[in-house]
């Protein structure tokens, strides 16, 4: 250490106008003093002063350049010197010396910069202000063809350096796609895959570029497909597989990108991964496994990439995918029937599948469910099943099959998700079909658990399907019995309250449900449509400009279907409904027009 303090003096005395060999003496002893305790040399040289000094060694002429870069390189790979470095104003010249043609000086420098921007905001600003990222895009271009050790460990350094650079910098990064890094970088891999430290260094730069939504679009004009794929049949060691799965990942949500990765043969390996790994109790084959089926199921997200996959229910990963149902394996369960929720996103899909036994594989995974309660697998198979009643020929097959009944199990289930996917199912399957419509609406149980979810405020999915399959089984089943059990069960305030929803759809619904009620069981309901205050509300969406005109025409249907019970005609008439309604009659919409003709002649009859 007193060497160290010797040199330190002796470099800055005699670094204006001394001698190279002088000079290199000194750098050598400093950089010798870093490779036995860098953090304590470090603050030695942060408290001489020398950083600043440093600033004047880095010209291209010096045949010290590379080693100063090196010590500066040493000394920002402790975080409390970065800032020094900055604050010394060595990145200027540092970015200055990046033009030049000596390897020995580009990679130091690299080292150098690459360092100082390590989780550095100080140190990444000054760099981006000096220009040094186009600088080393432009070596990558340059360089990227070139096989020789030399090249290559230039090529990492500079990865690295772009790497810390950009990292977790949505700005800088921006910067570097539109800079053009990204073919260069899969080029990179391209050429350089048979070396581990260059085709790290790519991956690790990938990972940071991949989450930004521009790079995406970039990544999907290139092969990156293909050089992922070839790069992960590679691989053995499970951190490097997870290296490559860290990419792939961010990159497959693109739909482009999802078809290429199919077309290059990625379904192919993460179907081999699962092979392997799906009777392993490793913890490392559990992860393996876990992101394989995960993998696989977003490449089933886009459009294209499933039905290649789905090839008319005939491909062979469909056929690997629908042995995944019964496995006993949860992940696999779960990725499994969220498969076939994916491939079951259109009607010729759903049919096909319903008319080949699916069904009756998901209701069985629910059933080994239904007790120990594993909520994504539950969660999942109602997806599926939800997606496959969605086609109208595929209802009465379903329920004939007890889908219901099997859904209907999952009552008192205690989780949001699952609530939502079960009422979302019955929704489904009880569309037009009178017959079922009437059998579930005429289930106490059910009617009162749904009653109870409308006013699940802290769960507004839960609590809008709620309100929305209330309204459905009215609708769907016309049938007196099953009003009469929703208003024994309390759940005509929350049809009225529906009426006032955000969503026309659902006010719509609401509507047509309460026309209904009024027309088929008006004595039954009419203490809870007077206390829901419905007349009011009514009153307020025929006055309210914003009301769309289903809603108007569907109010005044109401209106008049209200008419026949004594205690809401009192509270029509005590309202100024003929004011509001006459003025419907020039409304643009014809139907409303003409409904407001009918509603006014009746309203001046009955008052």
């Amino acid at each position: 250490m007193d060497n160290l303090t010797d040199a330190l003096k002796k470099l800055k005395i005699t670094a204006v106008d001394s001698t190279a060999d002088s000079l290199e003496g000194c750098l050598d002893c400093l950089l010798q003093a870093l490779a036995q305790n860098n953090t304590e040399t470090s603050e030695k040289i942060q408290k001489s002063g020398i950083l600043q000094v440093f600033a004047s060694l880095l010209t291209p002429q010096s045949s010290c350049t590379a080693k100063v870069a090196n010590i500066i390189a040493e000394v920002a790979k402790n975080e409390f010197m970065r800032n020094s470095c900055v604050e010394a104003g060595l990145i200027p010249p540092l970015v200055q010396l990046l033009n030049c043609k000596d390897q020995e000086v580009l990679l130091q420098t690299g080292r150098a910069l690459g360092n100082i921007c390590y989780d550095s905001h100080e140190g990444r600003s000054a760099v981006d202000h000096a220009g040094g990222a186009q600088i080393v895009i432009e070596h990558l271009k340059s360089l990227c063809s070139k096989t020789d050790p030399a090249s290559e460990k230039l090529l990492t350094v500079f990865c690295g350096m772009l790497m810390n650079y950009s990292n977790e910098n949505d700005t800088l990064q921006s910067q570097l796609i539109n800079m053009g890094v990204i073919p260069t970088l899969v080029k990179l891999l391209g050429i350089h895959c048979q070396n581990a430290a260059l085709t790290e260094m790519c991956l690790v730069a990938f990972g940071n570029l991949a989450e930004l939504e521009s790079s995406k679009e970039q990544f999907a004009y290139t092969n990156i497909a293909e050089e992922l794929v070839k790069l992960f049949k590679k691989q053995i060691e499970h951190d490097k597989k997870e290296m490559v799965f860290e990419v792939l990942a961010p990159l497959a949500e693109n739909d482009i990108i999802k078809l290429q990765l199919v077309e290059a043969g990625l379904v192919e390996c993460l179907l081999e991964i699962v092979q392997k790994t799906v009777d392993s109790d490793k913890e490392d084959d559990i992860a393996e496994l876990k992101t394989a089926s995960d993998l696989m199921v977003l490449l089933l997200l886009g459009d294209e990439s499933m039905q290649k996959l789905f090839e008319g229910g005939k491909g062979s990963v469909f056929q690997r995918v629908l042995l995944w149902i019964p496995s006993n394996n949860h992940q696999l369960q779960l990725a499994g029937a969220l498969a076939i929720a994916n491939f079951a996103r259109n009607d010729g899909n759903c049919i096909h599948m319903v008319d080949n036994g699916i069904v009756q594989k998901l209701m069985d995974l629910l059933d080994r469910h239904v007790e120990d309660g594993n909520v994504t697998v539950q969660h999942a198979a109602l997806s599926a099943l939800r997606n496959l009643a969605i086609p109208v020929v595929n209802k009465a097959k379903m329920l004939s099959a007890g889908v219901a009944e099997a859904v209907l199990k999952f009552l008192r289930s205690e989780m949001p998700p699952v609530q939502f996917k079960l009422l979302g199912t019955l929704r489904m399957l009880i569309d037009a079909q009178a017959e079922a419509a009437e059998q579930v609406g005429k289930n106490v149980k059910l009617v009162e658990r749904l009653v109870e979810w409308c006013e699940a405020k802290d769960h507004a999915g839960v609590m809008g399907e709620s309100n929305r399959l209330l309204s459905a089984l009215i609708r769907h089943s016309k049938s007196k019995d099953v009003i009469k059990t929703i208003v024994q069960s309390g759940g005509i305030k929350h049809l009225v309250t529906m009426a006032t929803s955000e969503h026309v759809i659902m006010q719509n619904e609401a509507l047509v449900a309460l026309a209904l009620i009024a027309a088929l069981e008006l004595a039954t309901a009419e203490k809870d449509l007077e206390s829901a205050q419905l007349v009011q509300i009514l009153h307020r969406l025929l006055s309210d400009e914003r009301s769309a005109p289903e809603i108007k025409y569907n109010s005044m249907v109401l209106i008049c279907a209200l008419m026949g019970s004594e205690l809401l005609h009192k509270e029509v008439q005590s309202l100024a409904f003929l004011d509001v309604v006459s003025k419907l009659r020039s409304h643009e919409n014809k139907t409303v027009a003409q409904q407001a003709s009918l509603t006014e002649q009746r309203l001046a009859v009955e008052s």
